[in-house]
């Protein structure tokens, strides 16, 4: 747990230093490190993923690649927990900037 911890510190702090989607990126991986110790961030690291396709698209494809990216999510998800993460997104969504919407 240290190292994971001491891991999502790193990506962090590398977020502050960029912009767009390197900066989104680097948070998904802060997240998915984070995760193992406080169960509420499960939804983080996805959603910082979705974030930075968002901004990588060329202009005017960002909502469209979102939402390809959230349904490529999707579709890597276990059978046993699909429908336990699908209602979290539900749950979640709007502080998890909506970008579940797909």
């Amino acid at each position: 747990m240290t190292q994971a911890r001491t891991a999502a510190g790193h990506a962090n702090a590398a977020a502050r230093e960029l912009a767009g989607a390197p900066r989104y990126a680097a948070y998904a991986a802060a997240q998915a490190a984070a995760v193992a110790h406080v169960a509420a961030h499960e939804l983080g690291a996805a959603a910082y993923a979705i974030k930075a396709v968002r901004a990588a698209a060329p202009k005017g494809e960002s909502e469209v690649a979102g939402r390809r990216e959230c349904q490529w999510q999707r579709e890597q998800l276990p059978e046993a927990i699909r429908e336990l993460v699908l209602d979290d997104q539900r749950l979640r969504n709007d502080i998890c900037w909506y970008v579940f919407d797909c």
